[in-house]
């Protein structure tokens, strides 16, 4: 087998304050395979984000390593694209020049920067929206210019932390659909953080189950379901066992962090 894309190695880390000590990771071993779509789920409060923010260079670790291409990851880089739930579009540009700007600081002329930025904003469905404002926008479009704008620049991975979260269910499958889309056509690694186990399933190839904190992953879920994607599967017999597969690792966490450990069964409680 092929070296992996994303390879996470004994993982850990520890914020210390003048409060409190919290180790937020402890021991994770994950490695993600060029052009697979691993989404990273979990209890509240586990490490997901913080593992995110490693995998970004946003972050520094305190154990273990963590590489891109064997590569340590230490400072963040244009190998990495990130795309966060808040949109992070800079308000005084049009969308089109938000991708732009991205594009000029990474190297590209004026003119290449139009062109790659014109494109991008077609893949996303943006057309014709070009020179509007953030303010402008609706949510799920300004988080359509922020994946345009991390997609321009040709990274290697994609990372992606709750980025649908603060949207309305409709639109939230909406964009699903476009990101699948995307992904099916131009194929790159993807980490996707959600605390939404469907989502989860729908878009990944691999679903890793965080324990509690400190978190490490406690297991990984292969979707196998048939690709392209369609929502009609979300329906079946197969997505459903998936699901629920899912949501059994994270409810047992959720138990142990209530102090219940293993006393309920899967049909009891919740």
């Amino acid at each position: 087998m092929a070296a992996p894309k994303l390879s996470i190695r004994g993982l850990g880390k520890t914020f210390i304050s003048d409060r409190a000590t919290t180790v937020a990771l402890a021991g994770v071993d994950l490695d993600i395979h060029d052009n697979e779509f691993v989404a990273l789920v979990g209890t509240s409060g586990c490490g997901k984000s913080t593992l995110l923010s490693i995998a970004a260079g946003l972050e520094t670790q305190d154990a273990g390593s963590i590489k891109i291409d064997g590569v340590d990851i230490e400072t963040p880089g244009l190998d990495r694209g990130v795309v966060f739930q808040s949109y992070t579009l800079l308000p005084w540009l049009s969308a089109q020049a938000n991708v732009e700007f991205a594009l000029k600081a990474s190297g590209k002329s004026s003119a290449e920067a139009a062109e790659i930025a014109r494109d991008h904003m077609h893949l996303v469905g943006l057309d014709g929206f070009e020179k509007a404002y953030p303010a402008e926008l609706s949510g799920g479009m300004k988080q359509r210019v922020a994946i345009a704008r991390a997609l321009s620049y040709r990274p290697k991975m994609l990372l992606m932390d709750e980025p649908f979260g603060a949207l309305d269910a409709l639109t939230r499958h909406h964009m699903q659909e476009l990101l699948t889309g995307i992904w099916e056509r131009h194929r790159l690694t993807v980490l996707f953080i959600t605390h939404d186990v469907e989502e989860a399933v729908y878009l990944s190839d691999r679903v890793a189950v965080m324990t509690n904190r400190p978190g490490r992953i406690k297991t990984i879920v292969p979707v196998t379901l048939p690709r392209p994607r369609r929502y009609t599967m979300a329906a079946t017999p197969q997505f459903q066992a998936f699901h629920r597969e899912v949501m059994e690792a994270i409810r047992s966490e959720s138990l142990a962090a209530a102090g219940f450990g293993a006393a309920l069964g899967p049909s009891d409680g919740a």
